[in-house]
């Protein structure tokens, strides 16, 4: 049975939701942590800087209060970045696959978006905003240990692998620039306490502070951190890790279902990696982690795009079109 595009695409996209928005729960509770220091305002207003919402944000806040923001992330259905508008596309998209994926996975996505509409501010207040964060971390890997055990390993599974990878690539590069960029210590603290408990929770909110500990069971330094998540190869958070597992996906994807499409994201993949094992960390640092995280943001998101026009029935934009013709 062939999988038709606008499944594909629902695939793909319920897969990014529902790791977007374990991600952005991770963002929450380690800016909930970040903010108990004396430039709590900053750290709040960095999660709308970081998703580039200060526009949409400011048209219906004042301040990016810790209050603001939280009800912002968390419950505001007309901003597309609030977790309760992840879930909601998460559900509308397993809606339409209910002939593709299994009843515990419908069922999972479908109770945990009414609980979290069950919700109102006071459960989410900043005192109970870790708690909350938990559960809705608990219930994203609940998810996916569902989808592990109960999807049928068609071409659904490749997409769904796909989004999945593409995502959680994106959303390291982000969690590490809260701390390296946006919440970047004077000269005078690096190596502080403080510092290293910051790079502590980072850690942490990526599951990876054990993982880690392995690797570096002395110290740490914020060129070890960015190194980790970015480079080693046996974290399953890492941008290499992730970025494999797409090239390995969009492979055997193609070679199994002989499907035409989808050269370019390859080959835009395969750049990427390369690029990922060529760069020593020390290099990153010293030309800028900022600029070179936005730059691997930049690679994802023109690999989505060109695997929404091999594969979903997207046209390329019309520039693009004349040119090859």
């Amino acid at each position: 049975m062939n999988l038709l595009s606008r499944y594909a695409e629902c695939i793909f996209w319920m897969a990014r939701y529902m790791e977007r928005a374990e991600n952005l729960a991770r963002i929450l509770d380690v800016h909930e942590t970040f903010a108990r220091d004396t430039r709590g305002a900053t750290n709040w207003f960095s999660i709308v800087q970081l998703n580039a919402d200060e526009k949409d944000f400011f048209s219906r806040h004042d301040r990016p209060t810790a209050e603001a923001v939280i009800h912002y992330y968390m419950f505001d259905a007309q901003n597309h970045n609030s977790l309760l508008s992840m879930l909601r596309m998460a559900r509308e998209n397993a809606r339409t696959l209910r002939p593709w994926i299994s009843t515990e996975m419908w069922t999972q996505i479908n109770v945990f978006h009414n609980k979290l509409l069950e919700m109102s501010v006071k459960d989410v207040a900043t005192q109970n905003l870790s708690k909350v964060c938990t559960w809705i971390k608990e219930e994203c890997q609940t998810h996916t240990g569902i989808t592990e055990g109960t999807f049928y390993r068609d071409q659904g599974w490749y997409f769904y692998q796909m989004g999945k990878y593409i995502e959680r690539a994106d959303q390291t590069t982000r969690l590490l620039d809260i701390k390296y960029h946006t919440l970047l210590p004077s000269s005078a603290e690096v190596g502080s306490t403080l510092d290293v408990s910051q790079w502590t929770t980072v850690l942490r909110c990526t599951a990876g502070y054990h993982a880690f500990r392995r690797v570096y069971p002395r110290g740490m330094s914020p060129t070890t951190v960015a190194g980790f998540m970015l480079f080693n190869e046996g974290f399953p958070r890492s941008v290499v890790m992730c970025v494999r597992q797409i090239d390995g996906v969009l492979t055997r994807m193609r070679s199994r279902y002989d499907l035409r499409g989808g050269s370019a994201a390859m080959e835009r993949v395969d750049e990427l990696l390369a690029a990922l094992l060529s760069r020593p960390i020390d290099a990153v640092l010293r030309d800028g982690l900022h600029e070179y995280l936005d730059w691997i943001q930049l690679q994802l998101s023109i690999v989505t795009t060109e695997i929404a026009q091999a594969f979903f029935g997207v046209q390329p934009p019309l520039a693009v079109q004349s040119q090859s013709q």
